[in-house]
């Protein structure tokens, strides 16, 4: 093939490049078959021209004064980590208490004596949590049994974990629809929502400490009801509130 008249080779370019960083004083990279421009001395380091602005300390006086007392009011409150901790005070007493007697009336779980054929029961532990109200002020003090679901073995004491959730694009649909139509809506908490789920796998747990069995105390939880921490927790709780929504005239799209 034959060049076009009048076009430059590309000896030639590569010629005049070398010329042009030559004259400039910049250094010439001889590569075999390439020749490139190193950057040199002589090349001034561009710097951005762009307004910066000073880093602005975010602090608790940017907040109003009833947001600011609740921020200082939760970070003075203390909340125990250990069982210890919490019983030397008669508030979490009471709080445990209170989170047992829902734990028997929902009749979340068997005691039974352990054996050989049984699996290892996995543990328990209490977790702690103060309720506040809008203004910073104390609204109860919850305390919860939490299993140590990380001490599940797949394919004995759970199987399958997935459970759908709502997404937030799904909420804000139906908010901004009811917003245009003028609809009510109506919120509701349910309280415990996981332990109203049945376990369909046997799972053995230890004895909630404080309150271990005095006529039994080497006896275990064959737990029915799912418990807060279990991997299969949330999954029992989707079938139990869908089998119910069905009931109640409800279908899904």
């Amino acid at each position: 093939m034959h060049a076009r008249e009048g076009a430059p080779s590309t000896c030639d370019t590569e010629s005049d490049s070398s010329q042009h960083y030559r004259e400039r004083g910049d250094p010439v990279e001889q590569t075999p078959g390439v020749k490139k421009a190193v950057k040199g001395p002589s090349q001034k380091l561009q710097r951005s021209s762009r307004m910066k602005n000073p880093v602005v300390r975010y602090g608790y006086n940017e907040y109003m004064a009833h947001h600011y007392a609740y921020m200082m009011k939760i970070s003075e409150d203390r909340e125990p980590e250990t069982y210890a901790e919490a019983a030397e005070d008669p508030r979490w007493i009471e709080a445990m208490r209170e989170e047992m007697r829902a734990l028997v009336e929902n009749d979340t779980w068997d005691l039974v004596p352990a054996s050989e054929t049984t699996p290892k029961p996995i543990g328990c532990r209490w977790v702690y949590k103060i309720k506040h109200n809008a203004d910073g002020t104390i609204n109860r003090f919850k305390a919860r049994l939490v299993a140590k679901g990380y001490a599940q073995t797949h394919g004995i004491d759970y199987d399958e974990t997935f459970a759908p959730v709502a997404k937030m694009t799904t909420v804000r649909t139906m908010i901004a629809t009811a917003a245009a139509k003028g609809w009510h809506l109506h919120q509701m908490d349910v309280k415990n929502a996981f332990l109203q789920g049945k376990l369909e796998e046997e799972v053995y747990m230890m004895q909630s400490p404080g309150f271990e069995s005095r006529k039994n105390p080497h006896v275990i939880c064959r737990l029915k009801k799912s418990l807060y921490g279990l991997k299969q927790a949330p999954r029992a709780w989707h079938a139990k509130i869908t089998q119910y929504l069905h009931q109640i005239g409800f279908w899904m799209s």
